[in-house]
C-alpha cells in the first residue's frame, strides 16, 4: 500500500492531481476559446509553413520565379479546403473529423480506413513537427552539435507526452507567448523583405519577366505547367493541419460551431499570408539550399547579413527559436486529436474499448501514451529525417482529406432538393475533392519509391488489425446476446409476482446474515447469470444481496455536465432493477453505484461503505468464457473482473470469479 501511495504522489507531481468529472464547471475549464484553439490546433497548420513551402521551392529545380504561381495556387487551395471544412463543422457540430464524416456519409468501413489514415497522420504530426523544430534549432547551433539532434527530438516527444497527460489547457497556455512571437517575427520578416525591395520594384519585375521567359523557352509550356504542378504537389505538407479544427470540436468553448469557424478563419488567413510571404522572400533574397540548414534559416541569415551589430544575430536566433517552439506546439494536434479519433473508433469497436476511457485527469490517457509511444519509435527509426517523414505525412493526410470531401459531395447531392445553397456548397467540396485527390495521386506517384510505399503498408496493416478486432467484437456480441435471452423471462417473473394477490412482505435486513456482493454492468444476461450461479452453487446461503455497478466516463460521455448526470441516472436505474428483482423474491437487496474515470478504482471506493454495513460479505464477479479461448478473448474481454480481483486480494477481501459460458 505504501508503494502504491508513493507512486500516486509521483504521478500527481508529474501530471497533476485528479479532476472531478461531476464538477459543473470542469468542461468549461478544459475547453478552448477560438484564440487558444488557434494556438493549440491551428498551430499545426501555421507551423507547416516551416517545411511545406521550402519543399515546394526546392522542387522548382532552378526555376525559383515559378514559385510565385505555386504560392498563389497554394493560398487558393488553403481557402478552399478551409471553406469545405467549415461546411463539415456545420454538418457535424459535435465533431466532424475525417473518421466521422466518412463513416456517416460514405460507409463505416470507408470511415475506418479514413480513421486509420488519420491516426497515422497524427503520429506523424507529432514526429515531423518535433523533428522539424529540432532542425530549426540546429540550423543555428554550431555544426559540432548536429549529431545530438536526434536525442533532442526524442526528448521533445517525452516532454510533450508528459504535458498532455496533465490535461489540455495546461499544454496550450504556456505556449501562447512563443506562438505570438512566431507570428510577429515572421510577419516582420515578410514585411521587411517586401518593403526593402519596394524601391527596386522595376528590377524585380524585370528579373521575374526574364526568368519566366527563360523557363518557358527551356521547358516549354507543358514543361512549365508540369514543374509548377509538381512543386505544388510536393508542398502538400502546407495543407496538413487544416482538419484539426473540425476534429477538435469537442474541446472548443460553446458555441462550438462559431468558435470552430472563427478558429478556421484565423488559421486560413495566417497560413496563406505566411506561405505567400515566405515564397516571395525566398525569391527576393535568392535563397539556395545549404546542407545542415533549413531554407527558412538561410532566408533569415541572408536577410540580416548586413544589419549592424548583434541585431542580425539576435533576430535569427529569436526567429528560429520561435519556429522550433511553434513546431513543438503543432505536435499538440497529434496529442489532442489523435486520442480523440482513437476513442471514437474504440467506441465503434474498431479498437479495444479501453482506448475510449478517460483518466483521472479527464484525458484519454491510453490514447496519449499510444500516440507518444508510436511517435517515439518512428522518430528513432526515421532518425528524425524531415524529408522522409513529410512523404509519409502528406500521403496519409490526403487520404483523409479526399474521403471527407467525397462524403460531403455525396451528401450535398442527396439533399439537393431540401438544402438551400446546395450548388455553392457542392461546388466548394467538389473543387476540394479534385484538388486533394490530385495532390494525393501526385505525391504517391512521385514519392512512391522514396518511402511512399511504406505509409501504404503501415496504413494497410492497421486496417487489417481493426478488421480483426471488429470481427471479434461482432462474434462476441452474437454470443453475448444468447445470455440476454434470460432478461425477458426475469422481467416476466417480476410482472407475475406483482400481479399476484399475496405479494411478499418487504424483506428485512439481517445484519448477521451472509451477504453476496455482485459486480454488474447493467441489467443484462451476464449479471443475471452471475446472480443465478450464486444460487446454483451456494443454495440459500446468502440472505442479503448487494449489487455494485460503476459507470465509466469515456470520450463518448464526457461532453459536459448533462452527459455525466444522464450516465449517473442510467447506472443507478440499471442497478436498482436487480434490487427490485431480489425484493420481489423475498431477499433484502441494495445497490451501490458511482461514476468515474476508472471502473476498478470506482468499485474499490465503494468497498468501505459495503463492508461497514454488511460484515459477512463476499464479492462475486462473472467471467465470460468463450467456446475457444485465444489471445483476442483475453486481450479484449474480462479485464475489469480480474483487475478488481487483484486489487481486492491485496486488501484481503474475498472475491470469487464465476465462469459464465456463452
Amino acid at each position: 500500500m505504501e508503494n502504491s501511495s508513493g507512486l500516486k504522489k509521483i504521478k500527481s507531481i508529474i501530471i497533476g492531481g485528479a479532476r472531478d468529472p461531476h464538477d459543473q464547471k470542469i468542461f468549461h475549464k478544459l475547453s478552448l476559446i477560438a484564440f487558444l484553439a488557434w494556438v493549440g490546433l491551428g498551430s499545426d497548420g501555421l507551423s507547416s509553413s516551416c517545411y511545406g513551402p521550402p519543399e515546394a521551392f526546392k522542387a522548382l529545380a532552378g526555376h525559383p520565379y515559378l514559385g510565385i504561381f505555386v504560392a498563389l495556387g497554394t493560398a487558393i487551395t488553403i481557402f478552399i479546403i478551409a471553406a469545405s471544412y467549415s461546411h463539415i463543422i456545420e454538418l457535424f457540430p459535435s465533431g466532424g473529423g475525417g473518421y466521422l464524416v466518412a463513416s456517416k456519409l460514405l460507409s463505416p468501413n470507408v470511415g475506418m480506413v479514413s480513421g486509420c489514415a488519420l491516426l497515422i497522420d497524427y503520429v506523424l504530426t507529432i514526429t515531423i513537427s518535433i523533428a522539424s523544430g529540432a532542425d530549426a534549432i540546429f540550423s543555428f547551433l554550431p555544426a559540432s552539435l548536429y549529431p545530438y539532434k536526434l536525442e533532442f527530438a526524442i526528448f521533445g516527444v517525452i516532454v510533450l507526452l508528459l504535458l498532455n497527460l496533465r490535461g489540455i489547457k495546461e499544454a496550450v497556455i504556456p505556449l501562447v507567448p512563443v506562438f505570438l512571437l512566431f507570428v510577429f517575427t515572421h510577419l516582420f520578416a515578410i514585411g521587411y523583405a517586401i518593403i526593402s525591395h519596394a524601391l527596386k520594384f522595376h528590377e524585380v519585375y524585370n528579373a521575374t519577366g526574364n526568368e519566366l521567359g527563360r523557363s518557358f523557352s527551356t521547358l516549354g509550356l507543358f514543361g512549365v505547367l508540369f514543374l509548377v504542378m509538381r512543386a505544388y504537389s510536393m508542398g502538400a505538407g502546407t495543407f496538413t493541419g487544416i482538419e484539426a479544427v473540425s476534429n477538435g470540436l469537442p474541446i472548443l468553448r460553446e458555441p462550438r460551431v462559431e468558435t470552430a469557424k472563427r478558429t478556421m478563419h484565423y488559421m486560413a488567413f495566417s497560413l496563406s499570408i505566411t506561405v505567400i510571404g515566405l515564397m516571395i522572400a525566398y525569391l527576393l533574397f535568392k535563397v539556395e539550399v545549404q546542407p545542415g540548414k533549413t531554407l527558412n534559416a538561410i532566408l533569415f541569415q541572408n536577410m540580416s547579413a548586413h544589419w549592424n551589430g548583434h541585431i542580425g544575430f539576435l533576430f535569427v536566433l529569436i526567429t528560429l527559436l520561435s519556429e522550433a517552439i511553434l513546431l513543438f506546439i503543432a505536435a499538440q494536434t497529434g496529442f489532442l486529436d489523435g486520442p480523440r479519433v482513437l476513442a471514437n473508433m474504440a467506441l465503434d469497436r474498431w479498437f479495444p474499448t479501453r482506448f475510449a476511457m478517460l483518466s483521472d485527469r479527464l484525458v484519454t490517457q491510453n490514447g496519449i501514451l499510444m500516440m507518444g509511444g508510436a511517435s517515439f519509435i518512428l522518430m528513432v527509426l526515421s532518425r528524425g529525417s524531415v524529408d522522409f517523414l513529410i512523404v509519409l505525412y502528406s500521403i496519409n493526410v490526403f487520404i483523409t482529406f479526399s474521403l471527407s470531401q467525397l462524403g460531403m459531395v455525396k451528401h450535398w447531392w442527396l439533399v439537393r432538393k431540401s438544402e438551400k445553397g446546395w450548388i455553392r456548397k457542392l461546388s466548394i467540396n467538389g473543387i476540394g475533392l479534385i484538388l486533394t485527390s490530385f495532390i494525393l495521386i501526385s505525391v504517391l506517384i512521385i514519392k512512391f519509391g522514396e518511402g511512399g510505399w511504406i505509409t501504404l503498408v503501415i496504413t494497410a496493416s492497421l486496417v487489417v488489425l481493426t478488421l480483426i478486432i471488429k470481427k471479434h467484437y461482432l462474434i462476441a456480441a452474437d454470443l453475448l446476446r444468447r445470455l440476454d435471452t434470460i432478461v425477458d423471462s426475469v422481467e416476466a417473473s417480476i410482472y407475475n409476482i406483482q400481479n399476484e394477490q399475496d405479494t411478499p412482505a418487504e424483506p428485512k435486513f439481517d445484519p448477521q446474515g451472509k451477504t453476496a456482493a455482485i459486480l454488474v454492468n447493467g441489467f443484462n444476461g451476464l449479471g443475471l447469470h452471475t446472480l443465478l450461479s450464486v444460487f446454483r452453487l451456494f443454495g440459500g446461503t446468502y440472505k442479503n444481496f448487494v449489487f455494485v455497478q460503476a459507470g465509466s466516463v469515456d470520450a463518448g460521455n464526457f461532453k459536459g455536465a448533462d452527459e455525466i448526470e444522464n450516465l449517473t441516472n442510467h447506472i443507478s436505474n440499471e442497478a436498482n432493477r436487480y434490487v427490485k428483482y431480489m425484493k420481489e423474491h423475498g431477499y433484502y437487496a441494495e445497490a451501490f453505484t458511482s461514476v468515474g474515470t476508472d471502473i476498478v478504482d470506482e468499485i474499490n471506493s465503494q468497498v468501505p461503505a459495503i463492508t461497514k454495513k454488511f460484515h459477512n460479505v463476499i464479492f462475486f464477479g462473472g467471467q465470460i468464457v468463450f467456446p475457444e479461448e485465444s489471445f483476442m478473448t483475453r486481450w479484449l474481454h474480462n479485464y475489469i473482473v480480474f483487475a478488481v480481483q487483484r486489487k481486492f486480494y491485496r486488501q484481503g477481501i474475498p472475491f470469487v470469479i464465476l465462469p459464465i459460458r456463452v
